[in-house]
């Protein structure tokens, strides 16, 4: 990790917004996550810029401007032109009352100086700002030195900060997963007691801010502070119940390790990461003990139960109905075994399963073998079973009915049937039989096939 700034990577408007302000007397200053990750050194996609200019004079300075947080001080500034278009956020220096909602602050003031702005930042890693025309940079409360050392600090006393916004429990523990450092041992201390502030949040501002988490290089991390903290029985508490829960000789860890680990090996997208999350939270109500083979568990049906628990799950997360049902049926397609696959067992599955979610229930299986140790053995066999079923798909077979050699007129006139659920019937019927066998589906057969399963 860099702790210098490569100031070359200043872009142009951002420049040109700060000589302005300067040039009509006022302060500019790059601040927040901006500064952060340019001296971690990494890429910047949002520009944040805190002035001594009030609102009204920010508009009155900028030709194009959207008022998105005119009562909190802040304007958004579009500079260049077409697709070099740069939106830049510019606010007010500000401090904030009393935060007696725990989601925002009472009242905002406008204060004089920067220093003052940054002290009611939340991390001390989010409370740095740089002079972009001068190249200085301002730290008046050891952010740079919190990099360097690879900590996450709360802004002076945890327990205020956390007690003034309930979401900042959160962002810390997002933060420190997605950045890979380490939550200061006092900061971390201070969660527990804010988790009466944390419940006043919205779920929306929780998703989003989970969503995010899984993003990071090792979602772990923030899963596990969560857990020791107690935010993961405010978030998830489904999860608690895998702790402990031994499986059997397929799996070495328990099923809370064993998810974590999945989640780790799934791609770093924020909704196959959840899938993986919730892929086996049906397992600690489907647990017994198998009379077979003592000491180990089975979890008949758990992928079903799963599926179930996770539609609960990401609707109280305010997920939208696709997202949810995409994670849902992941979630119950994912226990498919890897051996014994015939040309006919593998057309029925093509045909169970929605085509564009065939990709994430592989990225899935590969994720959940990786989660019981990585096997190659079996890897190799996900790897062979999806060059099966794409060699299948290369075949175009009929899948839907829709791929079905006759439509429901035609049905309909042959067989004096009038609309209604008697001809999906006989079509649902008619492509089981063309899946099993696909030479079937030909016109004259599929009618006379039709005609004896009305018959029936």
């Amino acid at each position: 990790m860099t702790s210098r700034i490569d100031y070359s990577l200043i872009p142009g408007p951002v420049l040109q917004l700060c000589r302005t302000l300067e040039g009509k007397g006022h302060e500019a200053h790059l601040v927040g996550g901006g500064v952060r990750d340019m001296l971690m050194g990494r890429p910047v996609h949002d520009w944040d810029v805190a002035t001594s200019a009030r609102p009204k004079q920010v508009q009155r300075l900028f030709r194009r401007c959207i008022p998105t947080g005119i009562k909190h001080g802040t304007v958004t500034v579009l500079l260049g032109a077409g697709d070099e278009e740069l939106p830049i956020e510019v606010t007010t220096y500000r401090g904030e009352g009393a935060y007696s909602d725990g989601r925002r602050p009472d009242e905002i003031c406008f204060v004089s100086s920067l220093e003052e702005d940054l002290s009611r930042r939340d991390l001390t890693i989010n409370a740095m700002a740089v002079d972009p025309l001068r190249r200085r940079l301002v730290d008046p409360l050891e952010g740079q030195r919190d990099l360097e050392r690879g900590l996450i600090r709360a802004v002076g006393v945890a327990a205020e900060r956390f007690g003034e916004d309930g979401l900042r429990v959160m962002r810390a523990v997002r933060f420190a997963a997605v950045l890979e450092l380490h939550l200061e041992e006092a900061t971390e201390a201070a969660i527990g007691p804010a988790i009466p502030v944390f419940r006043k949040v919205s779920r929306e501002r929780v998703r989003d801010e989970l969503l995010k988490l899984l993003e990071a290089p090792r979602p772990s991390v923030g899963l596990e502070i969560m857990r020791r903290t107690g935010l993961m029985a405010e978030v998830l508490p489904e999860l608690l119940a895998g702790v402990g829960l031994t499986q059997n000789r397929h799996h070495p860890h328990d099923v809370y390790r064993h998810t974590l680990l999945v989640v780790d090996s799934a791609p770093p997208r924020a909704l196959i990461r959840l899938t993986a999350l919730l892929h086996d939270v049906g397992k600690p109500p489907t647990a017994a003990d198998n009379p077979r083979r003592p000491g180990e568990k089975s979890f008949h049906d758990h992928e079903r139960v799963g599926a179930r628990m996770a539609d609960t799950i990401c609707g109280g997360l305010r997920l939208s109905n696709k997202e949810r049902q995409r994670v849902v049926a992941l979630i119950r397609a994912h226990n498919f075994r890897l051996d014994g696959w015939t040309d006919r067992a593998t057309r029925r599955f093509l045909a169970r399963m929605e085509p564009a979610l065939l990709e994430e229930l592989f990225e899935l299986k590969r994720a959940d073998v990786m989660g019981k140790g990585g096997d190659p053995g079996r890897l190799e066999k996900v790897d062979e079973l999806w060059a099966r079923l794409q060699a299948e798909l290369s075949r175009a077979p009929a899948l839907r009915t829709n791929d079905l050699a006759l439509d429901g007129r035609l049905l309909m006139t042959h067989l004096g049937l009038e609309p209604g659920p008697r001809v999906g019937q006989i079509m649902r019927a008619l492509l089981e039989r063309v899946v099993d066998e696909p030479d079937l589906n030909e016109e004259a057969t599929l009618l006379r096939l039709a005609e004896e399963i009305h018959a029936a």
